[in-house]
């Protein structure tokens, strides 16, 4: 099958399966990743089907919202890729980019390391941050039930994988607690210009923010 059929058939799958999806993870989320994913490619020399294909299932079934199973994912990936006969190594490199390409991830010691993941990664970081990651932040938030702001909460700048995954802290303590950190995580050329825009943009909210209140 060509790689446009390819892309096109998970097109379709994805946004099936993400419908009803919590705002911040829906399929325009991915839709995002996806395009500036290809945007940073193109300045890289890279396998643009895995790219392709890991932009767009990478967060199919992601663990918050499946009980922290981290498996979940790269399972529905692999079926769902074998089912349109994608070749195996081109799956198992998809699958080894969604195991290793969110934040927390970082808290393990690497295991797998690709170009096709640094870009990836470069384009999901990218939708964390900015204006678009601001509205996503405060999106789950709310999603989960958190406050907006609490001044007698402190953000925990030394978390563990644990407690990175069972915070239930106000939104605003996730800035400093991830969106902040992000510019400085960027592995590509491309991903840091682009990051260095929306971090800016972040700081000028924060500011507001803290007028305001």
């Amino acid at each position: 099958m060509e790689h446009s059929a390819l892309i096109a058939k998970t097109t379709n799958f994805v946004r099936t399966s993400l419908q009803g999806a919590e705002g911040g993870h829906d399929w325009w989320h991915i839709h995002r990743v996806w395009k500036n994913s290809k945007l940073i490619a193109e300045t890289e020399n890279v396998n643009l089907l895995v790219v392709e294909l890991a932009a767009l299932l990478h967060d199919i079934a992601d663990s918050k919202f499946h009980n922290g199973d981290e498996e979940i994912g790269p399972a529905i990936a692999g079926e769902f890729l074998r089912s349109i006969n994608v070749d195996d190594e081109v799956v198992e490199h998809v699958q080894q980019i969604i195991r290793h390409i969110s934040f927390k991830s970082g808290f393990d010691k690497s295991v797998f390391h690709s170009i096709e993941l640094d870009i990836v990664q470069d384009a999901d970081r990218l939708d964390a941050i900015g204006a678009i990651g601001i509205a996503r932040a405060f999106s789950y938030g709310g999603f989960k039930g958190r406050e907006i702001y609490n001044p007698e909460i402190k953000p925990d700048l030394n978390m563990t994988k644990a407690a990175y995954k069972n915070s239930t802290a106000p939104t605003i303590n996730h800035f400093y607690e991830k969106l902040l950190l992000l510019k400085d995580k960027m592995n590509t050329e491309t991903g840091k210009k682009l990051a260095g825009q929306r971090h800016a943009f972040m700081e000028i909210y924060l500011k507001q923010f803290y007028s305001e209140c």
